[in-house]
């Protein structure tokens, strides 16, 4: 089997692996590809030197090589219509169309989607000046988030408390334009307070394979202070839960939105993220992404016990053969280093001490996937992005798998590195409490996956 991987970071880093590590599993051979890929995906995939944004470029080396299936990444190829030329050729992708991918793409046409189809979300509001926004969210009442409409690398996002902040907000959105058309819209946001989690879901049009669920960290600092990132660390399964919340959102969120996709003539196929408040109302829609998460895949795919290549493939032909997919017990977490500056400008070309020649850590149940690093001529990992390394790793419990990968990542510099140290804190934390100092997840928190 020849499978292609488009991407470069920690998610297609993690993606490759799981491939790899599964082919040799089931003794079998597969061909893996990645593009652009990096230096460290180099050592287990064969990297195309072809930038993700260069669609027929892309469809002609599937073409050639006879692709069997193509995995795609990140969000902007699919914004760029990746899976509409490739279907066009007939070859196998797993994704939406660039029509589907607005679920991610465009933060208005996601609510808008909501509010007809009566999917439970936030009160919200679409703005295009400066004057419109602060009239929005006047009328919403603060606290709101506001949202650029279109892609922004998941920063986004800003929260306005008062008016000064929301006078801020407005002058950086229609004045500075830091999210450049991204921001020509803005979504205007009812301010939902919670515990926010989140739920994936593989759908080949028809119906959906949960996957466990998992979250991740989005401030750049401690305790959810400092501005929005990419994500800082994620585990899984998230702890926060329960068996019949997972149901709840499968059939409130998930179903109905592949139902109502599929109806209004936009067939799903792909990856269905949605980013869930757990208010006191219940399970809200903060925002859907059309692609596994980032660090959240890398926690996930730590646990997945059947081969995404097989799985994917069948869904891509818009049939799958399994009804429930199977994770390791236990749990995952998912530390990230970032670089200084970062999520602003980062400060790159550092060399990285703490890791092995081939970027790893040797260590059992501990796994290093690079999501922003090169190689120089002496051999030496740098710094080349603003998240680094994943330093990700399984264990008994949460707090087994948060003990491992810390271990590893505190081990790992390099000038100005940043590593949010209370990854799952909070959730071992109540977890104890609950079962009254022991230290294990509860069972249920384990099961989180409804079957489809």
């Amino acid at each position: 089997m020849k499978v292609l991987v488009l991407g470069s970071g920690g998610r297609e880093h993690a993606i490759c692996w799981h491939l790899s590590r599964a082919a040799r599993e089931k003794g079998v051979q597969r061909e893996i590809y990645c593009a652009p890929g990096s230096a460290a995906i180099g050592s287990i995939a064969d990297r195309v030197p072809i930038p993700v944004d260069q669609i027929e470029r892309l469809a002609d080396f599937a073409t050639e090589l006879q692709i069997d299936l193509t995995i795609v990444g990140p969000e902007q190829p699919l914004a760029l219509g990746v899976v509409d030329a490739f279907v066009e050729r007939g070859l196998p992708i797993f994704g939406p169309t660039r029509e589907a991918a607005q679920l991610e793409t465009s933060k208005v046409f996601a609510k808008q989607f909501m509010q007809r189809n009566a999917i439970p979300t936030a009160r919200a509001e679409v703005a295009e000046s400066a004057e419109q926004m602060v009239a929005a969210a006047r009328g919403i009442g603060l606290p709101v988030a506001l949202k650029a409409d279109g892609l922004a690398a998941g920063k986004g996002v800003l929260l306005a408390h008062d008016e000064s902040e929301l006078e801020h907000a407005a002058a950086v959105f229609f004045e500075k334009r830091r999210f450049g058309e991204a921001g020509d819209r803005v979504l205007v946001e009812e301010f939902l307070v919670g515990q926010e989690v989140s739920f994936i879901a593989l759908s080949d049009g028809y119906r959906l394979l949960p996957m466990a669920t998992s979250k991740d960290y989005k401030r750049i600092h401690e305790d959810d202070r400092g501005p929005n990132t990419g994500g800082m660390g994620a585990h899984s399964p998230s702890g926060i839960v329960s068996g019949q919340v997972a149901r709840t959102v499968f059939e409130n969120v998930l179903q109905p939105t592949v139902e109502a996709m599929r109806s209004e003539g936009t067939p799903f196929v792909g990856v269905l993220y949605a980013g869930i408040m757990l208010t006191q109302d219940g399970p809200k829609v903060l925002e859907f992404n059309t692609r596994l998460g980032d660090p959240e895949a890398q926690a996930l795919l730590l646990r997945l016990e059947d081969d995404l290549a097989d799985v994917l493939a069948a869904g891509a032909l818009g049939d799958f053969v399994r009804s429930r997919l199977s994770f390791r017990s236990g749990a995952s977490a998912c530390i990230v280093l970032a670089a200084g500056g970062y999520p602003g400008e980062p400060e790159l070309g550092a060399v990285i001490e703490g890791l092995d020649p081939q970027g790893s850590s040797n260590e059992a149940d501990v796994e290093v996937f690079h999501a922003g690093t090169d190689l120089d001529d002496e051999g030496r990992f740098r710094v080349a992005g603003g998240r680094v390394l994943n330093v990700c790793a399984v264990g008994t419990g949460l707090r087994d798998a948060l003990r491992k990968a810390y271990g590893v990542a505190e081990r790992i510099s390099w000038p100005g590195r940043q590593m949010r140290p209370d990854i799952g804190r909070q959730v071992v934390a109540a977890g104890e409490l609950r079962q009254s100092g022991m230290i294990r997840i509860p069972r249920e928190l384990l099961d989180e996956t409804p079957r489809s």
